[in-house]
């Protein structure tokens, strides 16, 4: 039987919103292991000067968890 986790991150990115995503994914591969999905829950960006600066992102990340080895 396989069971999913599910995690809320926060990224940001002076790029844009894809690679703000990808900064997500990026960290979380990091210490987690079979990510499947990555639902982005909501988008908002920064701006100063009448200029986005920043482009944010809150992600809520699936990962199936390790079957229990026998």
């Amino acid at each position: 039987m396989s069971v999913v986790k599910v995690i809320e991150l926060i990224a940001s990115s002076e790029k844009g919103i894809d690679d703000a995503i990808q900064n997500a994914v990026t960290e979380a591969s990091r210490t987690i292991h079979n990510i499947d999905s990555v639902f982005v829950k909501d988008i908002k960006a920064h701006v100063k000067n009448g200029k986005i600066t920043t482009y944010g992102v809150i992600c809520k990340v699936s990962f199936r968890l390790d079957e229990e080895r026998k």
